[in-house]
């Protein structure tokens, strides 16, 4: 259970691709340095059943996130192999309109009062990045990348799972130390 009053901050942003979503396996979280801003909004229904002359019983539905994730720049490689495209004998980035996405997990932090939390959203889908190019004026002001991302519930141990959020306590230390080495299931253990 958290501490924290208030949480802050974004920052140690990583990804790691899925690589097999049968059982799930990612690769390596690479980190993605320059978070700016990360707004998952829920998506699914609540469902209301009505008997004897009320409401009876109640469902909610979880379909995951669709997000934003604002960063200083992404790094071409990473849109590459993310979105399907291409990096040429020359170095540019090359936007195909035939390139298959690839899923991948979101880790980051989020700074507390008390403590940090760490989170993962474990199988995400993004699409091509908003930018803004702007002339400089008197001061300079950097522009960033957006990317519209939709994450969704991947079975992982037998349950549908969208995210996994951890704080350190006195049991997880290993776990938490570990956190942006390797993706981090629920119920892992210290050998991750």
């Amino acid at each position: 259970m958290s501490q924290n009053k208030v949480t802050f901050g974004l920052e140690k942003v990583h990804i790691a691709f899925l690589t097999d979503d049968t059982t799930p396996t990612w690769e390596t979280p690479v980190a993605i340095p320059g978070a700016v801003r990360f707004s998952p909004e829920p998506q699914g229904e609540e469902s209301t059943f009505y008997a004897d002359n009320g409401p009876y019983f109640t469902y909610t539905s979880n379909n995951g996130y669709t997000a934003e994730l604002e960063m200083a720049t992404i790094p071409d490689d990473v849109l590459a192999e993310m979105l399907g495209w291409e990096i040429d004998a020359n170095g540019m980035l090359v936007e195909t309109t035939d390139g298959m996405p690839k899923e991948f997990a979101l880790l980051g932090q989020i700074l507390g009062d008390k403590k940090n939390r760490r989170f993962v959203y474990y199988r995400c889908k993004a699409s091509r990045p908003t930018a803004e190019h702007n002339t400089r004026g008197e001061s300079v002001e950097p522009t960033t990348q957006t990317l519209n991302i939709t994450i969704l519930p991947i079975e992982i141990g037998g349950k549908n799972v969208v995210r996994g959020v951890i704080e350190l306590n006195d049991t997880n230390q290993a776990i938490y130390d570990n956190f942006f080495s390797a993706v981090t299931v629920p119920g892992a253990t210290a050998e991750v």
